[in-house]
């Protein structure tokens, strides 16, 4: 990491921290700073509804976007390492320039995948929370 990577104000969510000598994420420090987050999700609302339902319609549906985000997820890793690689060419390409920094398409490709996977992190964490929920014998009364 260099130094301007530990003077950068920008989160890795935003094209600035790319711009400005940020490293592109691993897939575990996103995770762990989703877990760090109450975050939960885009989907948020279209689980909770998911998780209202009774079962089995429940666990078939909670199932059913388990399976959708994790498709999601999938190809955003495989897009992110893709756009991380053309950051990683670009900068080597680019060297060091002494003139203003300037955000260019790698970078906010880069921010916007980091987005796309803490998003998707978070939409599993919640839907494994609801998956681990064990209702209770009185709940429905």
């Amino acid at each position: 990491m260099n130094q301007n990577a530990r003077t950068n104000p920008y989160d890795p969510g935003h094209p600035w921290h790319y711009v400005l000598g940020g490293d592109p994420l691993s897939l575990k420090q996103i995770r762990q700073s989703v877990n760090e987050s109450d975050y939960k999700g885009y989907l948020a609302d279209t689980i909770e509804q998911a998780a209202s339902r009774a079962e089995p319609a429940r666990s078939t549906a909670l199932r059913d976007l388990k399976a959708t985000v994790l498709k999601e997820f999938k190809w955003n890793v495989s897009r992110y390492r893709e756009v991380g690689l053309a950051l990683h060419r670009f900068r080597k390409e680019q060297g060091s320039t002494n003139g203003q920094p300037e955000c260019h398409d790698v970078h906010t490709s880069v921010s916007l995948k980091h987005n796309h996977l803490y998003n998707d992190f978070a939409n599993l964490r919640t839907i494994e929370h609801y998956l681990n929920y064990q209702p209770d014998l009185f709940d429905t009364f």
